[in-house]
């Protein structure tokens, strides 16, 4: 069925390839409108253009969401276009792995920034117009390493466990508000995540672990997000944990 979420208003983060890109592609394959962010402003522009063939009224929003006020600033940005912000996703995130002993802090800090602290950021800025609506749906997306915790990913894990704490916590305070959050999930999947690694061994490691199994896809995440958001008000996908069928743990 197509249209699920025609004239819906949908702002997705970390939009310049991998899941975020697939996903602002599901959304607006189902009539959604949908604002774009992350740093590449060429990549951006490119989807964009793909996601003007669809008639998703694309809004580029060229963004560094370490900085809270950026965060912040895309939700405005796309309530100022549209009217209101129906759908946020927060998928902007990094993976820095490496063990504990030989941690760069200070990318480990700007990896809680992202990975964390933004997503808070935007989902506050989103919050007061889902309430005076009484709608509205967050949809964070964390990992399986939110849920198991691997050697030489110990900042990460501590990253994406908080994603999870923090959309239950949050999942609780607004559902009397009709408001919806959702997190995801994933295992291992085939995007650029891994070339952020700057740490040799760590990054051999994972990419010896990827290349043994069959990794999901980032539509494969697109779909599980594009299923939490099309269901009916009354339903609420809280968890979605998805690893391929390879992975082990």
């Amino acid at each position: 069925m197509k249209d699920r979420l025609k004239d819906r208003i949908a702002l997705v983060t970390g939009a310049s390839s991998g899941i975020g890109e697939a996903t602002a592609l599901a959304l607006a394959e189902q009539g959604g409108k949908v604002a774009i962010a992350a740093r590449r402003k060429d990549r951006l522009e490119q989807l964009a253009a793909k996601l003007a063939d669809l008639g998703a009224e694309p809004l580029v929003l060229a963004a560094d969401l370490t900085r809270e006020a950026e965060a912040q600033r895309i939700v405005r940005e796309t309530e100022a276009r549209y009217g209101r912000l129906d759908i946020l996703v927060n998928n902007a995130g990094v993976m820095y792995l490496e063990p504990v002993a030989e941690a760069d802090l200070g990318r480990w800090r700007s990896m809680l920034e992202l990975n964390v602290l933004s997503l808070i950021a935007s989902t506050q800025a989103a919050l007061g117009g889902m309430r005076a609506r009484r709608e509205g749906h967050v949809v964070n997306v964390s990992s399986v390493a939110g849920r198991v915790a691997n050697p030489m990913a110990a900042a990460y894990a501590a990253t994406k466990f908080g994603v999870v704490g923090f959309s239950e916590s949050l999942r609780r305070e607004v559902y009397k508000d009709n408001i919806r959050v959702s997190v995801i999930e994933p295992g291992m999947v085939d995007t650029e995540l891994r070339q952020h690694v700057a740490h040799e061994a760590s990054q051999r490691a994972v990419n010896v672990r990827a290349g043994e199994m069959r990794q999901l896809q980032a539509e494969d995440i697109a779909d599980a997000i594009l299923f939490c958001v099309t269901r009916p008000d009354y339903v609420c996908i809280n968890e979605v944990l998805m690893r391929p069928t390879d992975q082990e743990r």
